[in-house]
């Protein structure tokens, strides 16, 4: 049994006999070398065999005595960690950077593409480039009906496919960096400045 913090071992219930207890799913998540975790990865650490309603349980009523801490992302994600106090033990730099991003695209590492792990970033990413798709076929029929070569040519349809999008990626990017500067400099020239002139 791992021994807890004074801090938290004053809040749980030690009474608690459910089949899923507080202390073990607060065990597990300071045993973890993961700073956050989701219902079902914190499911399949606590034990297999308990429905992730129970899971989501247990972690409710670790929230309501300052244990746990959540944050809710889009697409309906939400990542449970210790509530550690910044006096005491506080929260790894790594886990306050992953707690920071705004996307679950920021938060799909190479190896959680490549072993298909993070459902919400690789549906962003599918989302994305089914939006790329339509931007580069639109381009097509515009670059036909002006007679116009496409960007990139190559031997291979993927060289081309792949020249082809990093041109409209980049295309895409200094335009909408254009239009932000030129949005940001209107509200700025919107601002009115006081008369220093006046002193009165």
């Amino acid at each position: 049994m791992t021994t807890l913090p004074t801090w938290i071992e004053d809040r749980i219930d030690p009474t608690f006999e459910k089949k899923l207890t507080q202390r073990h799913v607060v065990e597990v998540m300071l045993e973890s070398d993961r700073p956050f975790f989701s219902i079902r990865q914190l499911q399949s650490r606590v034990r297999p065999t308990v429905s992730t309603e129970t899971v989501r349980n247990r972690l409710d009523e670790l929230r309501e005595i300052d244990v746990v801490a959540a944050e809710t992302y889009p697409e309906t994600i939400t990542l449970y960690y210790v509530n550690h106090p910044e006096s005491q033990w506080p929260l790894s730099p790594e886990g306050k950077r992953a707690l920071e991003y705004e996307t679950p695209l920021e938060t799909l590492s190479a190896g959680d593409f490549l072993r298909l792990r993070n459902p919400a970033g690789i549906r962003t990413l599918v989302l994305a480039g089914f939006q790329l798709s339509l931007v580069l076929f639109s381009a097509g029929v515009v670059l036909t009906a002006l007679s116009i070569e496409a960007p990139v040519s190559a031997s291979h349809g993927l060289w081309v496919a792949a020249g082809n999008l990093f041109v409209a990626c980049l295309v895409l990017l200094v335009a909408e960096r254009a239009v932000r500067k030129r949005r940001d400099g209107g509200t700025a020239a919107s601002v009115p400045t006081a008369d220093r002139s006046n002193p009165n």
